[in-house]
């Protein structure tokens, strides 16, 4: 987990951008591919580009790979096995929430409320889409509250006095080392 830290109006600008795109994706897919396999398709893709900036807004370097790689077997799996639709959005729901705890969260009280985020986000655009039946519209209400995940703290945990006296423990014996040195290269001379 690293210290640098997503927006929240970030997160609203790749909202509006991966709702648009991702209802203009499915507009263009539906007369080729159907509908069934265009929604498919589009929520594997809005869900990798998300998945791209969650690692990409963390600042983290190390598992990038790896954490792609087994996002795209997990989800190459999923489509392969042919789980419902629901089943289907709620394995990329998952895969999105997992990547989110792993490069923003360093522990399970603000990954539990990441996960309460990502359901919530899943009702209101499974919500949109029955009122409205825009995939676009659902797509929005989804990553709007996603967005909000930006104002979870990294840790709910607070450092206690422990940490300064760790430094100041480190900096005292990093003196008394030198000092010996010190002391042992005069003697010698």
């Amino acid at each position: 987990m690293s210290a640098r830290r997503p927006s929240f109006a970030r997160g609203l600008g790749v909202a509006f951008v991966l709702a648009l795109a991702g209802g203009a994706v499915l507009a263009a897919l539906v007369p080729w591919l159907g509908l069934g396999t265009a929604l498919r398709a589009v929520v594997a893709l809005v869900g990798f580009a998300y998945v791209l900036y969650v690692i990409g807004s963390s600042g983290e370097r190390v598992g990038r790979i790896t954490t792609i790689a087994c996002w795209s077997v997990v989800a190459i799996g999923a489509w392969v096995v042919g789980l419902p639709f629901v089943g289907y959005v709620l394995v990329h729901l998952g895969l999105v929430w997992l990547v989110r705890s792993l490069y923003h969260y360093s522990g399970v009280l603000p990954a539990l409320a990441d996960l309460a985020l990502s359901l919530l986000g899943a009702a209101f655009g499974a919500w949109a889409a029955q009122r409205t039946g825009s995939a676009g519209l659902a797509l929005w209400c989804f990553f709007l509250v996603q967005a909000f995940h930006a104002l979870i703290p990294a840790t709910l945990l607070k450092r206690g006095p422990s940490a300064p006296e760790t430094e100041d423990a480190f900096a005292h014996a990093h003196r008394v080392a030198e000092a010996a040195v010190r002391r042992l290269t005069s003697v010698t001379h």
